[in-house]
């Protein structure tokens, strides 16, 4: 009988992610790892309260966490859920965390500010033995977290490359991949390097320069790279919150004779809706590691992703066969 527990909250849009995690493993893997209820729920005052509804004594647990949630709700029930499972006297816990909320403040970027994804790591890290996430706002953040907690960053390039060479071959062919901003190049290389393995075409790259005016709001924008005139062109991020930015590239490649507008984020916040993102751009991507059931988004499925990923590290296998 195995020891790997999957446990998520069922009221959360977590448990159809872990239910996707299990169904994987079973099919792909034959095991059948049991998938159990943390039950998240709030007193008047607003503090969340947690319960368990089965044993996890002597158990690797994987606690699947909802990347939808409040901010300040999600840091506070991985405190409280490391409590609940270390103190059932489990073998070992795992947080698998779609996408790691409070990482966009990963160094000091003006005087007295915290370093939040600093501080995020020393209050989830102790007793816990492993993080599984996604494209990570800055990798160095790995680097936040003690040696003896191994974080596990994967890419969702592998399934989403795979996901538009299906779909969207034709508009492959003539293809420019473009960050926006000079952040994002790395991102931008490891998505041309996949294509190109599983095309047999060659791409062009380029990024944008932004200055923002104030806070929040973009000003001018420049773009760097080869000419795009007539060429389809892919937007590479790891987050949209407003789309602001994207918008504001999209006006630029309009004018400038770009053909077709893709853009792709791994983590859709939306944070102000996707009217304006639809109305500029021919097909907006996203990941499921946020929620999202907005019908003029095409959200791409990376659970199987993070099911190898579990299945890997409960028995000892590399997944550097993930990153290919």
């Amino acid at each position: 009988m195995t020891k790997m527990i999957l446990l998520s909250d069922k009221n959360s849009h977590a448990w159809a992610f872990s239910e996707k995690i299990k169904e994987y493993i079973k099919k792909e893997k034959g095991l059948d790892v049991p998938l159990e209820e943390l039950m998240i729920s709030k007193f008047r005052n607003g503090e969340s309260e947690l319960s368990g509804t089965s044993s996890l004594r002597g158990k690797d647990v994987y606690f699947i966490h909802d990347s939808t949630k409040t901010p300040n709700d999600w840091w506070v029930e991985l405190i409280l859920a490391k409590d609940l499972i270390l103190g059932s006297s489990a073998n070992s816990l795992t947080f698998v965390l779609p996408d790691i909320l409070y990482s966009r403040k990963d160094r000091k970027d003006k005087s007295r500010v915290p370093i939040s994804a600093r501080a995020l790591a020393a209050t989830i890290s102790p007793g816990v033995k492993r993080i599984i996430t996604m494209d990570l706002h800055a990798a160095q953040i790995q680097g936040f977290y003690p040696e003896n907690v191994s974080v596990e960053n994967l890419y969702s390039f592998p399934e989403v490359t795979r996901y538009l060479n299906r779909n969207y071959s034709s508009e492959l062919k003539n293809l420019l991949i473009l960050s926006p901003d000079a952040g994002g190049v790395d991102r931008v290389k490891a998505f041309l390097t996949r294509f190109e393995r599983i095309t047999d075409l060659e791409y062009d790259i380029g990024f944008m320069i932004k200055e923002r005016s104030k806070a929040g709001e973009v000003g001018s924008i420049r773009y760097v790279g080869p000419d795009f005139k007539g060429k389809n062109i892919l937007i590479v991020d790891d987050i949209v919150d407003s789309g602001g930015t994207l918008c504001k590239n999209a006006e630029r490649l309009r004018e400038g004779g770009a053909n077709k507008l893709f853009c792709y984020a791994t983590h859709g916040l939306f944070t102000k809706g996707i009217k304006e993102l639809c109305a500029v751009f021919d097909k907006v991507f996203t990941s499921n590691t946020h929620y999202s059931n907005a019908v003029d988004i095409e959200v791409i499925d990376v659970s199987q992703l993070f099911a190898e990923a579990i299945f890997r590290t409960q028995h000892n296998h590399p997944i550097s066969k993930l990153f290919e």
